[in-house]
């Protein structure tokens, strides 16, 4: 049985929604829908199966049967109305310009699942059974003793998928914070609409590598955690880094909010407990300490290890937001955004100045 391609009659591409949004006679040429597997998805998972039906021809009905309830998902999905569409709902009618500008007005704190489009919610769960699917098919491939480059595609289409729930968060988080121009939150809200309609992320292609590598290399910093100094062991971990990272480095750090949670990334520890703990290791005149030393000085557990799990790298990225959104709530001292959020709104930030660029180079 061969792997479907996408639902959606084209594969999404790079598209300025004003594009759409401005000129009501366009809207016939967008093409909405999840995809269901990428061009590139659909290929290592095409390969996987051709081995598979002469190592373990039964696993090969497996994996047809996984995508297949992926399928189902997204058809069901695609019955909802399309967000870059204008759409009558029950008691009113919905354009991707009143939902831009409803997501920018919704300022309350809390949880927001019950303000968001069903559309949205349900293709959370897409992507998360998604996720799921494509990490049972590294497990597959590992089993199977393919080469290294064949598993590491599945790694990372697997990790880029967990960007993009990632990137969701980010961009509702980013959404709610007033400091920002009103314009550049429109454009958050443009690129949120069009991931919950196509659960694909224009701006993960730039910022997924570099996270992840940046997650990596966290592991180089365990000899000298008992430092506490993020700074130094930051810019050894940025010579060989993306460039619009050392941009980022070089540019942003000098904010306080920056570096803050620059450190808690890095040290896998919260603003409050990197202070405290500075204090103690003054205190005791203690210069190093190792990661498995933290939870004991703390006296509370704290998950401090070097896994390079996609699951754990969003699980410490949920724990520093809900403590950003914290301090933001309450007023404490500490960063109030996420070093993600930072790092995206930095990358959408050059990218739209390079859209402006080009359209005045034109």
């Amino acid at each position: 049985m061969d792997v479907k391609k996408p639902l959606s009659k084209t594969e999404y591409t790079n598209i300025d929604i004003d594009f759409f949004l401005d000129e009501e006679e366009k809207k016939e040429d967008i093409k909405a829908g999840i995809i269901l597997l990428t061009p590139h998805e659909n290929e290592i998972v095409e390969d996987l199966i051709n081995i598979l039906k002469k190592q373990s021809p039964d696993k090969v009905a497996n994996i047809n049967q996984s995508i297949k309830n992926l399928e189902m998902l997204a058809e069901a999905i695609a019955h909802f109305p399309s967000l870059l569409e204008r759409s009558t709902l029950t008691a009113s009618v919905r354009t991707p310009q009143s939902l831009i500008e409803s997501l920018i007005a919704n300022q309350y704190d809390g949880d927001s699942t019950l303000h968001l489009p069903s559309k949205a919610a349900m293709g959370k769960g897409f992507l998360i059974s998604k996720i799921h699917t494509f990490a049972a098919l590294t497990k597959l491939a590992k089993n199977a003793k393919l080469s290294d480059p064949v598993i590491k595609e599945f790694d990372d289409a697997t990790v880029s998928m967990m960007f993009t729930l990632m990137a969701e968060d980010v961009y509702l988080n980013l959404l709610r914070d007033t400091t920002l121009e009103i314009e550049f939150r429109r454009q958050l809200a443009t690129s949120l609409i069009i991931l919950w309609e196509h659960r694909s992320d224009q701006n993960i292609t730039d910022i997924a590598p570099v996270l992840q590598s940046v997650w990596k290399a966290r592991r180089t910093l365990a000899p000298a955690f008992g430092t506490m100094v993020g700074t130094s062991e930051l810019l050894l971990m940025s010579i060989q880094m993306d460039e619009k990272w050392i941009r980022f480095i070089k540019q942003r750090l000098t904010d306080p909010d920056v570096s803050q949670a620059m450190e808690e990334f890095l040290f896998g520890l919260s603003y409050e407990q990197i202070l405290k703990l500075r204090s103690i290791l003054k205190e005791q005149g203690i210069t190093a300490i190792g990661r498995d030393e933290v939870s004991s000085f703390l006296g509370q557990h704290v998950k401090t290890d070097i896994s390079l799990d996609y699951r754990d790298f969003y699980l410490l990225y949920t724990v520093r937001r809900d403590n950003a959104r914290a301090r933001k709530r309450l007023q404490l001292p500490g960063p109030k955004r996420t070093l993600e959020d930072h790092f995206i709104s930095f990358v959408m930030e050059l990218n739209k100045e390079k859209q402006n660029n080009d359209i005045y180079a034109k």
